[in-house]
């Protein structure tokens, strides 16, 4: 299941002034449109639990696409919150900004386990926790509060080790369970965790590949205070966007090092190109990374230049993502959720759920279209549109120091 979105906008008070970046705004915004898609799919699509829409075996064109282009999202929320926390850096002293980071991120994950485990299962007897990509964030932004104390090199080199070689760690991955078993699930490896008779824990997001992320976004945000000219911001960023697309189709080719779902020719021209995109998000593999935010990269260096009304538009909800995450999670599940008690249904039987699944309210193989998914996905963003554009300007015209939690 895709459950990639968050408050990266760490900074409304710092944001609001000569550091909120439109082109931030903009792709940030442009991922959560997206991300809504995946979420949509998962509550509604009728293969949703019965199959995995990237098996190229059984997958479509469609239903391919419509899964690999929500892998963008993860990345560059993770990405744009180490930014946006450079940016905080620059009106915050190093003792405010650590201690903002640290609140911050044991903030995003009592959201994660009590709120967002609540919506996106609908129990509450929380019998199944859901750590997923607020969990990641948020206990990233833990660590990231820590090293910032580090000079800036040491920084961008730890980050860089992270993210250049944490796909070594299978080497060394544990072939038995026990407590190394479950410290290594937390870092490197997704999987549920028992943690009594009746509740388990299911780590979706195992954190270190995203905390390299994150400290090499902060690494990134030197650009924007440290390059004034914006021409020369623009080639900076497009060198780095370019590279890490290079260093995909270089690494990607080779099928040694980088990704460990090797790519093979296929039954068509197409499908064998769906094979060679086709990278380890679960965690993060390198070349995951390197695809994703290759692009992003490249739309955060040119977009900032475009302003029209579509632009504005997608930029409202860039600049309430956490609201934006919890409440569209909400309006899908609850929908999703009438439409099961309509099929025949009853009230007890989406309440008891299936044995070990995370999501009440739910039968797999039931479901709709990927046309109809296609239709509610762009009814929810439609919908969530006037709250987000009213929050935005709250957050906007006033400085509570509650805002920069939501």
């Amino acid at each position: 299941m895709q459950t990639i979105a968050i408050d990266t906008n760490i900074s409304s008070k710092s944001e609001r002034g000569s550091y909120r970046l439109h082109a931030i705004d903009l792709l940030r915004g442009l991922v959560m449109i997206i991300m809504a898609l995946d979420h949509t799919r998962d509550f509604f699509h009728e293969g949703a639990f019965t199959g995995d829409p990237l098996n190229l075996q059984t997958t479509t064109p469609e239903l391919f696409f419509t899964r690999w282009i929500t892998h963008f999202c993860a990345p560059v929320f993770v990405f744009l919150s180490g930014t946006s926390a450079w940016l905080q850096g620059a009106r915050k002293t190093k003792k405010e900004l650590s201690l903002f980071l640290l609140k911050r991120g044991l903030w995003l994950i009592i959201v994660e386990v009590v709120l967002m485990t609540l919506v996106m299962s609908f129990d509450p007897g929380y019998s199944f926790i859901i750590l997923a990509v607020i969990w990641a964030i948020g206990i990233s932004m833990v660590f990231l509060g820590l090293i910032i104390w580090l000079p800036f090199p040491l920084i961008l080199s730890i980050g860089l080790l992270i993210v250049f070689g944490h796909n070594l760690s299978a080497f060394w991955a544990p072939k038995a369970d026990g407590f190394y078993s479950i410290i290594y699930q937390f870092l490197h490896r997704p999987g549920i965790i028992p943690i009594s008779k009746d509740h388990l824990l299911g780590n979706f997001y195992p954190f270190t590949a995203w905390t390299g992320v994150m400290l090499l976004g902060y690494c990134f945000g030197k650009i924007y205070t440290g390059v004034r000219d914006t021409r020369k911001q623009t080639k900076i960023i497009s060198i780095i966007g370019v590279a890490l697309i290079v260093l995909f189709i270089v690494l990607r080719s080779t099928n040694v090092y980088g990704d460990p779902l090797l790519w093979s020719e296929q039954k068509s021209g197409l499908y064998t190109f769906f094979s060679f995109i086709n990278t380890q998000k679960y965690p993060p593999s390198l070349l995951f990374i390197c695809i994703t935010l290759g692009p992003a990269l490249l739309f955060l260096a040119y977009a900032g230049k475009v302003r029209n009304w579509l632009v504005d538009i997608i930029s409202v909800y860039g600049k309430v993502p956490l609201s934006y995450y919890v409440l569209h999670f909400f309006i899908i599940h609850s929908v999703s959720a009438l439409l099961y008690l309509q099929r025949g249904h009853s009230f007890a039987e989406g309440a008891t759920g299936l044995p070990g699944m995370p999501f009440k309210f739910i039968a797999p193989g039931e479901g709709y279209s990927l046309g109809v998914v296609y239709l509610v996905w762009m009814a929810v963003v439609i919908l969530m549109y006037p709250f987000c554009k009213w929050f935005g300007e709250y957050k906007r015209r006033h400085s509570k120091w509650w805002l920069s939690y939501l």
